[in-house]
């Protein structure tokens, strides 16, 4: 087991998580299988197979991120790959379409208390797991953090006039992203020079829950960015934002 790479994938239920945890096991990494509901965390591992653990971790709650981080102290002592994927798009979207949706979050309709809602999982819960397992990280001979952020954050291509989506730029989601971008730069300032690389990786626009599968992508597309990333050796880059195959996304 020593030899054997150990995996936390947050919101890894369903989704670009559940798939993200699904090939990182098939390629022999043994996986947390991160979820809010543990119920549907040890569905998501069962269905996963071999190398799938459940684990419950909500990235709102800091007992239930410290109870995680403990967990993975005490069966394995150490983390080798924290994949930041948890993330919600809105609280009260029901059956609108993403068009509609974006027209009652732009700047003056938006609710404080979405943005609040959105921003504590997208932002703050990053970082909270961050804090709780970069001890666990240091412990590992070659860690690595990929932080599952989106297109939509980047403030130079939304800066853009002629952006195909830059109408739905809004303070929630999309700006939820541009923070957590910020946020993972600075964990990429404070991580130089330890050895522990930080990527920030985008999926593209999947079929997911989050835009009410509204998206053109399949999973395994989606995912695969992310799987590359985090499956990535010692040798390989840090201080990246991609997507899909290597392209550099500006910040």
């Amino acid at each position: 087991m020593s030899n054997q790479r150990i995996a936390l994938v947050t919101g890894a239920n369903q989704g670009v998580g559940f798939q993200v945890a699904k090939e990182l096991a098939a390629n022999g990494v043994m996986v947390y299988v991160g979820s809010r509901n543990l119920e549907r965390g040890e569905a998501a591992a069962k269905e996963i197979g071999n190398g799938a653990i459940a684990l419950q971790i909500d990235v709102t709650d800091q007992a239930s991120i410290g109870a995680a981080a403990e967990r993975v102290r005490t069966e394995f002592g150490r983390l080798d790959l924290l994949v930041n994927n948890a993330a919600i798009s809105n609280t009260s979207r029901a059956d609108r379409s993403l068009e509609e949706f974006s027209k009652l979050t732009r700047a003056s309709k938006i609710s404080l208390d979405e943005v609040r809602a959105i921003w504590e999982t997208n932002v703050f819960g990053a970082l909270a797991v961050y804090q709780a397992m970069l001890p666990l990280l240091r412990e590992s001979a070659h860690a690595h953090i990929v932080n599952v952020s989106s297109g939509v954050g980047s403030l130079t291509t939304n800066a853009n006039p002629d952006l195909q989506y830059r109408k739905m730029y809004s303070p929630g989601y999309a700006a939820s992203k541009t923070a957590l971008n910020a946020i993972t730069l600075a964990m990429m300032i404070e991580l130089e020079g330890s050895g522990i690389k930080v990527n920030l990786v985008s999926p593209g626009f999947t079929k997911t829950n989050l835009n009410g599968y509204a998206g053109p992508e399949s999973l395994e597309e989606g995912s695969r960015e992310v799987v590359r990333v985090a499956l990535l050796g010692p040798d390989g880059p840090t201080g990246t934002f991609t997507r899909w195959e290597g392209k550099t996304i500006p910040w």
